[in-house]
């Protein structure tokens, strides 16, 4: 059967099994309020200390928003604490006592998740972290939304001329960024 998932559905899906699998495990250890995506958090306050959800996000490599909201998951699971900080907009996280001493099973998944990522990365022609950080690079570069106006322009160009059905060419421009939005 046809499949019509687009690329950001399958990097969606790809995600879900991983962190699906990994959540799995904290749950078999009965860590039900515990996130894959906590642990760069808590890797990042173990590393350099205390910081400011703009400091984390930078250490993490996520979004100021990204950031922030995992922040407060985190401090509702008792994991982490949010201080303001010296202007009045800025919290500081620090790690909780609990979240201290679950760091040795914390860091026993890191390194098993991280064995286990290397072993996938071996059954595939490419390294799948390499190829997300070039993805990555690319997309910082040059925006998928460039891309997209770009690629309206090229299909909008490959039109025959005097194409009767002008909702294609509408659209087509409006996606480029050229034209008045279809109707």
């Amino acid at each position: 059967m046809e499949t019509f998932a687009g690329l950001g559905t399958r990097m969606r899906h790809v995600l879900e099994l991983l962190d699906g699998d990994v959540a799995r495990v904290y749950a078999d250890l009965g860590l039900t309020d515990y996130r894959p995506r906590f642990s760069p958090v808590v890797r990042a306050l173990v590393a350099l200390g205390p910081l400011s959800i703009r400091e984390l996000a930078r250490a993490v490599g996520v979004t100021h928003s990204a950031a922030s909201q995992t922040a407060a998951q985190m401090a509702r699971a008792g994991l982490l604490t949010l201080e303001p900080g010296a202007d009045a907009r800025q919290r500081i996280a620090s790690l909780t006592a609990r979240t201290r001493q679950l760091l040795p099973l914390i860091e026993a998944e890191w390194a098993a998740t991280d064995l286990a990522a290397a072993e996938l990365e071996a059954e595939l022609p490419v390294a799948l972290g390499e190829i997300l950080l070039l993805a990555e690079r690319a997309v910082v570069s040059r925006p998928m939304r460039t891309r997209i106006s770009d690629a309206a322009r090229t299909l909008y160009g490959a039109l025959p001329p005097g194409d009767p059905d002008a909702g294609p060419r509408a659209a087509l421009l409006a996606i480029a960024g050229e034209g008045p939005e279809p109707a």
